[in-house]
């Protein structure tokens, strides 16, 4: 059953009945007929605002409830063929961002209500895959693979936010270009752009300062473009959020995480007593933020704020007419306070819950953490009956089978294991017994029950870039499936830990399924130590202690990055490379300096010890 805590404004009748329209305590939300909506039960995202709020689900699936105060419709499902990764809405637009890069969106006031595919409609083709979407209140902000954001519904000279729409604008418009993050709310006409420099833009409406570009600019209502904003504390940006009045940032100063906060204070507060406006970001300062605790995720709706400490603590401050803080009234809150919760029902680790703000109501929900590329490779890798060579029985006589390589080395080596984990998935369903692999394979408690049955016989605990070492430091012949040819020798790999480490083997060995185990592969270019560093850091994500970086190596294995397709792996080799170097050099500069140092204290002592050198050895050839 999905765990999420819902209070605000009401909005879902049909969900939430006999509940008043102000609900001021959290409350369990339910979906209508739950138990028999299997794929159903696990949420990975909501997204809400004024109008509708979407579910989406584990399986790529979401489903859609509107508000039914204003719009007489039945929540139903989002018909869209691919599989959904992020789904993002906004007062007057939803947006969905899908697994192969495509953004579907529709807008409040189109004649249609279907979906339609606004990344299609970027001019440039080579920009049309989509990392991550943002709404406004009525505009969506787009960021592809190549690290341009666009707008959509408006202009980024004008911002004239009501005038445009999906019938007025043809496409989106390019607005920043080398940009990492975007940064807009649901309830908000003003967004933020964050390049790889870590440097900070904003532009759209600024009442009461909430673009936080200081004193100078507190008269402008409108920043018609993009605007670097200054004095921003000297720490990582993690995250923007903004409200209707008010924006909220989080920066990571090392292990410590802090608030700032800029815009209008009456309403929804900026975490801070009363007082004026604040036009540039200033730090929220509490009590309750220990330093023992960190912040976890927050959330801003348009007139309130809520925030996850690491304790756990659930905070909140801002407007509170409709309980959307959740402290069992309706009094605003200028100043962070903390919000009692009920007892939640997972033990699990707090950072797997995450809060939603909707324009006046706000969701806690209990979310598992996703899979990363390298687990979700091993996932992959586990369901190709081509890579699996070892057979399990279920309860029911079916077959599963497995990859016995990662098996080998998540159970120490150990074949008695095995045995252990035959009889374990010889009274499991294929359901559960998928399930237990998926948490061999990925190293997370996917089912805590299972995970109870098997914690005993499974090294869970060590991360996956370690097991794939001890594969390296523990090598076996007969383990490896796939040649390398260099200079008339031949090396043998694993395919397995090819297609983590490789864009180039994932994209041979995934996207085929004829057996692939004969290739050769010639890499007589490199030399011996460079195919070292690549053969180890292959295996281990390192560089060997004893290895010295020289120009030459360097020249090299830029050559080798590009061909094994190395370049989005973290961390990446090429960096990793250069500090070494720069390491090194700084070692032997350092040296160089205290051989010199030394050198000068000897030749200043008296007697001087070149001096009785030099007289020793006139002494000797007379002698």
């Amino acid at each position: 059953m999905n765990e999420i805590l819902f209070f605000g404004s009401n909005k879902y009748s049909k969900l939430l009945k006999n509940e008043p329209e102000r609900i001021t305590n959290p409350i369990q939300f339910k979906f209508e007929n739950e138990n028999e909506n299997e794929n159903e039960k696990q949420i990975k995202q909501i997204s809400s605002s004024f109008f509708s709020t979407i579910f989406l689900f584990k399986n790529g699936k979401a489903i859609e409830y509107l508000n039914e105060t204003y719009l007489n419709q039945n929540p139903q499902k989002i018909q869209i063929e691919e599989n959904i990764q992020k789904v993002s809405v906004g007062f007057q637009n939803e947006a969905i961002l899908t697994i192969e890069g495509n953004v579907f969106a529709k807008g409040k006031d189109t004649d249609s209500n279907q979906f339609i595919n606004i990344s299609s409609l970027i001019e440039d083709t080579n920009d049309r895959i989509i990392e991550d979407i943002v709404s406004g209140s009525e505009s969506i902000y787009l960021l592809t693979s190549n690290q341009n954001a666009y707008s959509f519904f408006s202009g980024v000279e004008t911002f004239n936010f009501r005038s445009l729409t999906y019938k007025k604008t043809k496409k989106p418009i390019l607005m920043m270009k080398n940009v990492s993050k975007i940064f807009s709310g649901n309830s908000s006409n003003h967004v933020f752009l964050l390049n790889s420099n870590q440097e900070l833009f904003g532009c759209g409406y600024n009442f009461y300062g909430k673009l936080g570009l200081g004193e100078s600019k507190k008269e402008k209502s409108k920043i018609q473009k993009l605007t670097k904003i200054q004095n921003i504390p000297k720490g990582k940006i993690i995250d923007i959020k903004c409200g209707g009045w008010h924006s909220i940032m989080l920066i990571e100063f090392k292990t410590k995480r802090k608030l700032y906060s800029c815009g209008n204070y009456q309403y929804n507060g900026l975490g801070k007593k009363y007082g004026e406006d604040t036009y540039e970001f200033t730090e929220i300062k509490s009590s309750l933020f220990e330093n023992d605790d960190n912040i976890l995720d927050f959330s801003v709706g348009e007139n309130h704020t809520l925030i996850l400490t690491s304790k756990p603590k659930l905070i909140g401050f801002g407007h509170n007419y409709f309980g959307e803080l959740g402290t069992g009234d309706t009094k605003n809150q200028l100043i962070p306070i903390q919000i009692e919760l009920p007892k939640l029902r997972f033990n699990e680790e707090v950072s797997n819950y995450h809060l939603s703000c909707g324009e006046n109501n706000s969701f806690l929900y209990y979310s598992s953490p996703p899979f990363s590329n390298l687990e979700e490779d091993l996932i992959k890798l586990f369901r190709r009956k081509e890579f699996c060579n070892i057979s399990f029985k279920t309860e029911n006589g079916e077959i599963i089978k497995a990859h016995k390589l990662i098996l080998k080395y998540r159970l120490n080596q150990n074949e008695n294991e095995i045995e252990k984990l035959k009889e374990i998935i010889s009274k499991k369903s294929i359901k559960e017994s998928n399930q237990i692999f998926e948490m061999i394979y990925s190293n997370r408690i996917i089912n805590p029950k299972l995970y109870s049955e098997i914690k005993e016989i499974i090294n869970l605990n060590e991360k996956i870039e370690e097991t794939i070492k001890r594969i390296y430091l523990n090598e076996n012949e007969n383990e490896k499936d796939f040649i390398i040819e260099r200079k008339e020798k031949q090396y043998k790999f694993p395919k397995l830990i090819l297609i983590m480490r490789s864009e180039l083997y994932r994209g041979m060995f995934l996207s085929v399924t004829n057996d692939t185990s004969n290739k050769v592969t010639d890499y007589s270019e490199l030399s011996n130590k460079s195919f070292q560093i690549f053969e180890y850091w292959i295996y281990s994500n390192q560089i060997k202690d004893e290895i010295q970086i020289t120009q030459e190596i360097i020249n090299e294995i830029k050559i080798g990055i590009d061909y094994f397709q190395l370049s989005q792996t973290n961390p990446n080799l090429f960096d990793l490379l250069i500090n070494k170097f720069n390491n090194q050099n700084q070692i032997k500069k350092e040296q160089k300096k205290k051989t010199k140092e030394f050198i000068n204290q000897l030749n200043q002592t008296n007697p001087n010890l070149f001096d009785l050198l030099i007289t020793k050895f006139q002494n000797q050839n007379q002698n």
